[in-house]
């Protein structure tokens, strides 16, 4: 047996690896003891983070309380292997860091099926009691998410971080972050101790957290519904979409040479480097070209905004008509988008494909301070509403088609909802196009596409924080008019701005802390509190999506469910059944909040998620 003995808060702890079948007999005794009491802590060490790569592999699972840890050496097979996977099978409740992550783990390589592992509430993920407490990453102010940040604040401020040792072995062995934890040898002692810390701290955080959350007074039930939208993410994240491969190769190559196209003609410009803003600056004040916007450095500022104006184009890559596109800030936004598209979606699909032709976008059910959910590795959440391209990828399963069912205009419903705007809510029930409704009043009958794009811009400005400058980029229109529209905007709808004003107030009442409509915390930052109301209906927005996504499980909709993106479901259907399917899944995302309609409509497209978008298959 190896064992090492170390230090949590004053408090003595012991760290066991058994060696042979004695040890693992020990391990066992000292399971059946601790099992009854509480909770046990569970973790695993594996070679990098994509689970359903080829090449990934478990190389231990770790078990723990708040005085002892056990690690498992996993990647040993035999007696290792079936003691930890009859120990998870016979833990009533597990303490997981993270439990997303763990659970497609043991789903994949530990032979413990994900619904094994989250029925009856068997787990606890410390990530998202910390998430409750405080949602906020350090750069914004919080704590974090991470197990040792959380740690060092609940548990002991000295609580040991072993992850620059493990750096400097991964060094001395000639391996790097990434290749370090495939390499380094099971048996190394920084590499044990990390595995046994990581347990005997998320085993000490939880009942701290517990106790803060009753202390902040957060509702029971929302620890109950979190747990559950992660479970409904990871059954997702395990599915994933097949892949269009020989699609998808095909647009690795044309992406590749558009950007360099592209860096061709911006070279022409005397640009040799389209990331190089000197460069940008000098060529377009040879253009004559007036930039006005510096950096913090001083530096003449040429960012996606300045390069969008110069090109005549809105942040969304719309033209806006105002002026003549300047032809190198065109080609230098195409060489970066196709390279950024290249590196970003279509290699990076090529790169996280499995062995059975699918991808499995990583699913976060709590990215944001609001709740919102984000979809990484890739980002498709940030993909333009109106690409074809990239979406051309991704595939319903064989004899299946794509629907996608998304929400009519939530952001606003939900404004209208929580700030109870009463003429937003009329038009609403009355079934008017709420962007129609506000141009009509705002800009009379007559009014114009172009007002109307203005109507809705500042509607999502009012949801999301936008001022008049904001407001302007992003719809063509002069300050001058935006600044009027905005006017007109509050006296046809003041229920907006009493209602921030309320929520500012609350907030300070309340430690610069608001109070979602479901009960979840929403710190706010003191020099930004305006934005109390995009944190309001953000937050609110994001989970009328989870409880679509439960009434969708409730239907038997699950095994269809691809991706929860924005504020769409992503199905894979079989063709002959994409009807009645599609009608279930607008039935399950339509109700009420707080007597404003929640409404959604399917689309059903061919076999690829960008034939809803105009391709072709």
């Amino acid at each position: 047996m190896i064992t090492f003995r170390h230090e949590i808060a004053g408090e003595p702890v012991t760290i066991r690896v058994p060696e042979n079948t004695d040890d693992l007999n020990e391990f066992w005794k000292w399971l059946y003891e601790v099992r009854h009491r509480g909770p046990v802590a569970l973790d695993t060490e594996t070679t990098g983070l994509d689970v359903f790569s080829p090449t990934f592999r478990l190389r231990t699972v770790q078990f723990g309380d708040a005085h002892d840890a056990w690690v498992i050496l996993y990647e040993r097979g035999g007696y290792f292997e079936s003691y930890a996977r009859d120990a998870i099978l016979r833990i009533p409740h597990l303490l997981i860091h993270n439990a997303s992550y763990d659970w497609l783990v043991l789903d994949r390589h530990g032979g413990i099926p994900l619904d094994e592992l989250t029925a009856w509430d068997r787990t606890t993920d410390t990530r998202i009691l910390a998430s409750l407490v405080d949602p906020r990453q350090p750069q914004e102010g919080g704590i974090g998410t991470g197990l040792k940040p959380l740690s060092a604040h609940w548990v002991d401020a000295a609580a040991p971080d072993t992850q620059s040792g493990l750096t400097a072995v991964f060094r001395g062995l000639g391996l790097t972050k990434e290749t370090g934890w495939a390499g380094i040898p099971a048996t190394d002692p920084t590499y044990l101790l990390y595995a046994g810390l990581d347990v005997l701290l998320t085993a000490r955080l939880e009942p701290v957290l517990r106790r803060e959350l009753a202390r902040l007074d957060v509702r029971p039930e929302l620890v109950t519904y979190e747990h559950e939208i992660a479970r409904l993410c990871a059954v997702m994240q395990r599915t994933g979409l097949v892949l269009d491969l020989d699609y998808t190769h095909q647009l690795d190559r044309r992406l590749r040479q558009d950007a360099q196209h592209y860096a061709d003609q911006a070279a022409r410009y005397g640009v040799l480097n389209v990331n190089s803003n000197a460069q940008l600056a000098d060529a377009f004040a040879g253009m004559g070209e007036a930039l006005t916007e510096h950096t913090d450095s001083g530096a003449v500022k040429v960012d996606k905004a300045v390069l969008s104006r110069l090109a005549d184009l809105s942040l969304q890559g719309e033209p806006l008509g105002l002026r003549t596109p300047n032809p190198l800030a065109l080609a230098v936004l195409k060489s970066k988008r196709a390279g950024k598209w290249g590196k970003a979606y279509a290699r990076t699909f090529l790169d996280t494909v499995d062995a059975a032709g699918r991808v499995h976008p990583f699913i976060s059910p709590l990215a944001a301070r609001t709740g919102r959910m984000s979809i990484t590795r890739p980002a498709l959440q940030t993909l333009p509403s109106s690409d074809a391209m990239i979406r051309r990828c991704l595939l319903a399963d064989d004899g299946h088609v794509i629907i996608s069912t998304d929400f009519s205009a939530v952001e606003m419903r939900v404004l209208a909802a929580l700030a109870n705007v009463r003429r937003m809510k009329e038009a609403i029930s009355g079934g008017e196009d709420l962007h129609d409704f506000t141009a009509r009043i705002v800009f009379g009958k007559n009014f114009t596409k172009a007002h109307r794009k203005l109507a809705k811009a500042i509607g999502f400005g009012k949801v999301y924080g936008g001022g008049a400058q904001t407001i302007s980029r992003q719809s063509g229109a002069p300050i001058e008019d935006v600044q009027r529209a905005l006017r007109a905007y509050d006296k046809l709808y003041p229920e907006i701005r009493r209602a921030a004003s309320r929520w500012q107030r609350e907030a300070f009442q309340t430690g610069m802390v608001s109070i979602s409509a479901t009960g979840r915390r929403l710190p706010l930052d003191r020099d930004r509190t305006y934005a109390v109301t995009n944190y309001m209906c953000q937050s609110a927005a994001r989970d009328v999506l989870g409880q679509s996504m439960l009434n969708a499980e409730s239907a038997g909709l699950l095994e269809h469910c691809r991706l929860p993106i924005h504020d769409e479901i992503l199905a894979s259907a079989p063709r002959k059944e994409a009807e009645e399917i599609a009608r279930e899944f607008e039935r399950c995302m339509t109700w009420e909040l707080f007597g404003v309609p929640i409404e959604a409509e399917a689309e059903i497209g061919g076999r690829s998620w960008g034939s809803l978008y105009g391709a072709s298959y």
